[in-house]
């Protein structure tokens, strides 16, 4: 951020007064600008204990399989942000949706809340973001080709969830690659 969005004024990056950490602060006007992380939603959606998953048609992972996810809107539940994805990524209409899991990112400033839901029905295909939608059973699954290191933990979590026959609402910390808290690792979800 260079530019005050109240003043147009070329801003400053100090700590302010009263605070903790550095911030984008405008010296003609005194505006604050506070930069928070992207919260993404998703859906584990399944349907007969297969799975949806939808390969990407948009960098990054361009070609990779994921579930239905992106991030979530101004003025949006997360709940309707989880439904808009599944219908935009996968045209999916989804059941009730239960929170399962709620990664932190810290790294990319990233917070991933992924839903479980039932598909209502077995009327799915590739939304503009999606090269193919596809339901997988546990043992299909493109481990190897997954776009994302959330979705591979999401995937694992709720196999061993389903096969244990107990879901239970967690919160996980997903760490950079390389061990560093530098921003820029693959894990990272644009539009």
């Amino acid at each position: 951020m260079n530019y005050c969005t109240h003043c147009g004024h070329l801003l400053n990056y100090e700590i302010p007064h009263g605070d903790d950490r550095p911030r984008h602060v405008c010296p003609s006007c005194g505006m604050i600008h506070y930069q928070n992380p992207k919260m993404v939603v998703g859906c584990i959606a399944e349907s007969e204990n297969r799975i949806l998953l939808c390969r990407r048609s948009i960098d990054p992972a361009y070609g990779r399989w994921t579930i239905p996810a992106g991030y979530l809107e101004n003025r949006e539940t997360v709940e309707a942000g989880a439904r808009r994805e599944a219908r935009e990524e996968a045209r999916a209409n989804l059941g009730e949706l239960v929170p399962y899991r709620l990664f932190t990112i810290p790294h990319i400033s990233q917070m991933y809340l992924i839903f479980r839901a039932k598909l209502l029905d077995d009327h799915f295909s590739a939304g503009e973001e999606s090269l193919e939608t596809r339901l997988f059973g546990q043992n299909e699954i493109p481990w190897d080709e997954l776009a994302f290191r959330v979705v591979f933990a999401s995937l694992k979590d709720f196999i061993r969830d389903r096969e244990a026959g107990a879901f239970s609402f967690d919160i996980k910390e997903i760490p950079p690659e390389d061990g560093s808290s530098q921003p820029g690792s693959p894990d990272k979800i644009s539009r």
